[in-house]
Order: C-alpha cells, then structure tokens, then sequence
C-alpha cells in the first residue's frame, strides 16, 4: 500500500477542512472540499462479493411439452444433468425439421409471417457433457439423416444403372437425328426427334439428392448448395459455438456474416456470385443453429463485440434458445435402459413432422405466398396480443436504455414467441392431438412461459453491459494489486482494461465500489487548466479478513 506523507501546508489544510467538517454538524462537504473528506470519514462496512452472479434457473419439466417430456426426463437422469441443457437443443431440432414448411402470421389480419427456425446454445463449463447431451438430444435428426444417406446411396446405385441405359438411347436418338437431317426428311419427324434427345440429356444429367437435416462443418459456399438441395432447411450444429461466430469477424468473411443473418429470417432467397462456382441461387434460405459454448469464452466475445461494434448487426443477439445452467445437479449412480417408449415417441414425432403436409394442419396459402401459414386460435390470438403489447411498451419504455444489447436481444423475442408456439403446436398435432382452427391457447401459454424462463437465461448471458459488471472487473484489478492507492481515474482508464476503457465506466465502477466499502473516489482541487481527474482512495484494511 503507497503511504502519502503530510508537508507541513498539507497538515495545515486538512486541519482546517476537519474543523470545518465539524462545524457543519459531519454534513457532506462541497464538492470541491470533498478531497478532504476521505481521510476523516469512518469506512463503511467492505462487502467483498461485488457481483454476485444472477442465479440459474432451473427448467421445471412442466415447460417442457408433454410428447417430449419424458424423453427428456429420461436423458437428464441417465446423464445427471439439468433439464434445460437437453430441453433446448431438442426444441430447435423440431424448429429444424419443420423449416419452412409452414410458418406462422401472429397478428389478427396482418401479413407478417414468421418461420419458426431458431438458434440456440448451452453455456457450460468443461466437463460438463455439453457435447454429448447435446448429441443426444439430437439423436432423431441423426436417425433421420441415416435414413436419407442410406436411401440416397439406393438411389444412386440405381440411377447409375439407368443413367448408363439411357445414355445408351441418347446416342441411338442421335444417330437417328443425324441420318433424319442427311435424308432431310419430315420436318416434324426431325422435331420429335430433338424434343426426345434434349429430355433424354436431362435425364442423363439428373442426380438423386439427399435430404439433408443436419451438417456440422460446411463453408458458407457448401451450405448454400445444401439448402438449394432442401429448401425446408437444415440445422448447423457446432461443438463451439463462439469459434462460429468467431469466424464471420475475421477479415474476408463479411459476405459470411450477412450470409447468416439472412439465414436465420428464413423467409428469402440468396445468391451468390463466385468466380469458381458461377451463380448459385438459394431459392429458400432457411437454418437453424445450435451448439455448445464455455462461459469464458462467451463472456470474452460478447464484451469484444460490444465495445468494438461487432454486436450492431443483432448476429449475437439471434441466439434466443440460450441456456446457462448453475452448478451441476448432486452426482448419482443411474444405470439403466434407456426409457425405449419415451425415446421412440419421439422418434415417431420426428418423422411425422418430416413427412408433414401443410394441409393437415390446416395451413393456408394465398396466391403469391411460398410459405404456408397458420394463425393463431381466438383464444390464442388474445394471448398474443396482450403478450406482444407488454413487449412493446417494455422495449419503447426507459427500462433497458442503458442495455442496447439486452433490448435488441428482447426485440428478437417478437418472432421467438410464435416461433414456439406453433412448434409446440405442431408436436402436439402430429403426436395425435386434433388439428384447432389455429395455433392453440395451450400452445401461445407454454411459449409465452418460455420467453419468460429464457429472459432470465440472457439476463446472465449480458450481465456484461451492466455497470456492476464493470465494478466487478476493477475489483478484481484491486486484488490483483494492478489499483495503486492515488491512482487517477484518468490514469486506471488508460490501461484499455476490459469495462474499464472510458473515464465514465471507471468513474461509475468506483461509484459501485465505494458504496461497497472497496475504496473512496476523491475529487481532486483543480491546480488551474483542465480539472484534475478524480483518485482512488484504497480501503486501508482491504486485506484484513473482515
């Protein structure tokens, strides 16, 4: 600890400044005395935990919906893991496997259509099973992609045998073509003639495609030939999630990151111009996301983009399916089957749902929509509407100004509640349910509780652009011993530390910590010029167990 030593003005002045102090009754001195105040007022009691944590939020298994439930009950409690971390990969695999087929108007009369594709993640430390819950949770995009290879490898060997056939008849059709044009015979005979060779090099050039549901590592280029292939959409699945998005900062991968953004929209097309590949156009762009991510490594790249301007674009603030589980539940010895029933419910879930026809559920389609769509139910439409007009005001309120992150975050929730509710829906109805006129109440309830339980997830996640975050970064500088006793405020914010990169953050952090008992902000008398920017006055007994 620096130790200041008194000239003899010095003494001087602070013995005049405490019988000054004293004569006002211990009142709060002016603010340009109030430099002498920190050496005579008591320290108030150190409370040392700055930033406690927001508390997780354990998934209750009531949110999550009935078909699924118990599949999901039975991999968490083979697994010893919370509900969440296996609730929320599974719910944007349906998000996946629906895609485009049919999407959601949530007004009344409106136009405004909504295709329920998500992007999620589950922030966990190492060692938490991240990879292989979610691996689990997944598992019936997996049946259904083996499936769709093993066809697609039938398929294939089939269409080369008829391939080599039919080229076998391309060359009889020109050699008769030829022999037409040299007799010059009919004309007529000579344009049957043509029509039948140009549909036969169409045949010969036609490959079987696979249906894909999932791929784990493709270029931007690669993606989009696959979503060309599957117009309904596909799911992007990534161990690390954060190395993703990584990816789209570094320099020549702008075209990536608008890529993206329009991906998750699900309701456009694309093209892309490349010299190697010619033009490749994306009639249907549609994908679903999801991975796993450390907390470390989240914290570092929300705080990057949010002081550097990465975050402007909303690409981070599309994760809405992010869950942040606390400590792991207590460990205990779980061997046995798999729940076969549970597991093969919602295999057939899944399958139902790749095979689902718009006209089952009822969906309309007007003349020049490509989406199919449904509404909501009268009831469900109540729910909604009072739902959406809560979320407004809160966005256009004063509450979250101070969080532009956390808002665009929310803002994102206008398409994330009818998003769920007619996936919710959907699972219901293929899982036996009856087709309502709309998406129904139940539905709209359960994921309007979502947007709730989520909301407490993302409150953790950008728990970063709060100022207590700030103060916790300066407290862990004081431990650390990088604060000295008389530092300036100008003098700590010229480190460039994390949080700490303006006089204003800094000022406001050692607000925080002053109303903890870690240190004194003391104004300091201007000496003429410029004021003298403010110094810290370290708490003397910082170190001494309290």
């Amino acid at each position: 600890m620096t130790t200041f030593a008194f000239n003899d003005r010095d003494r001087q002045l602070l013995d005049g400044a405490t019988a000054d102090f004293r004569a006002r009754g211990g009142h709060r001195l002016p603010r340009s005395e109030a430099h002498y105040e920190s050496s005579i007022a008591p320290w108030p009691e150190l409370i040392r935990d700055v930033d406690p944590e927001l508390l997780p939020l354990p998934m209750p298994p009531e949110l999550i919906p009935e078909p699924l439930c118990r599949r999901v009950v039975d991999i968490c409690e083979r697994t010893c893991v919370p509900v969440e971390m296996v609730a929320a990969p599974m719910i944007v695999a349906v998000a996946a496997i629906v895609g485009r087929t049919v999407g959601i108007r949530p007004k009344r009369c409106d136009d405004w259509l909504v295709v329920p594709n998500l992007w999620g993640a589950v922030v966990a430390r190492p060692g938490f099973l991240k990879t292989p819950v979610i691996a689990e949770a997944l598992k019936p995009l997996a049946r259904l992609a083996q499936r769709a290879r093993e066809q697609f490898e039938h398929d294939r060997e089939a269409g080369d045998c008829r391939s080599a056939i039919v080229k076998l008849e391309v060359e009889v059709l020109e050699s008769q073509l030829k022999t037409a044009l040299k007799k010059s015979g009919d004309d007529s005979t000579i344009a049957v003639l043509r029509e039948q060779l140009a549909a036969k090099r169409i045949e010969v050039e036609a490959q079987p495609t696979e249906r894909r549901f999932i791929t784990h590592d493709a270029t931007v280029e690669k993606l989009g030939e696959l979503l060309k292939e599957n117009p309904r959409g596909l799911l992007q699945s990534r161990d690390e999630f954060v190395g993703w998005l990584r990816l789209m900062d570094r320099p020549g991968h702008e075209g990536d990151r608008a890529f993206y953004l329009e991906a998750w929209n699900g309701t456009g097309s694309y093209t892309f111009d490349r010299i190697g590949r010619g033009t490749v156009h994306i009639p249907a762009l549609t994908l679903s996301a999801f991975g796993g991510m450390t907390p470390g490594a989240l914290r570092a790249y929300i705080a990057e983009a949010l002081t550097q301007g990465r975050g402007a674009d909303g690409l981070l603030q599309r994760l809405q399916v992010v869950v942040w589980p606390g400590a792991m539940p207590n460990w205990k010895k779980v061997d046995r089957a798999p729940d076969a029933a549970a597991r093969d419910r919602v295999f057939s879930i899944f399958e139902r749902l790749d095979a689902l026809s718009p006209a089952f559920v009822g969906a309309a389609c007007d003349d020049d929509a490509e989406i199919p769509y449904l509404r909501f139910s009268p009831e469900g439409q109540v729910l909604f509407d009072a739902w959406h007009a809560d979320l407004e005001l809160r966005l256009r309120g004063d509450d979250l100004g101070d969080r532009p992150a956390f808002e665009s975050h929310l803002a994102k929730y206008r398409s994330l509640m009818p998003s769920l509710a007619l996936l919710f829906h959907l699972v219901e109805v293929v899982d036996g349910g009856k087709p309502e006129a709309g998406v129904s109440l139940g539905a709209a309830r359960l994921a309007a509780t979502w947007c709730d339980y989520l909301e407490k997830h993302a409150e953790r996640v950008y728990a970063s652009e709060t100022p207590r975050s700030a103060a916790s970064s300066l407290a862990r500088h004081i431990e650390r011993g990088d604060v000295h006793d008389g530092d300036d405020v100008r003098t700590l914010y010229r480190h460039g530390w994390s949080r700490l990169d303006t006089a204003e953050r800094v000022t406001e952090a050692a607000h925080i910590l002053g109303t903890l008992g870690w240190l004194r902000l003391v104004e300091a008398p201007s000496a003429g010029g410029r004021p003298a920017s403010p110094r810290i006055e370290l708490r003397p007994d910082f170190g001494v167990e309290q």
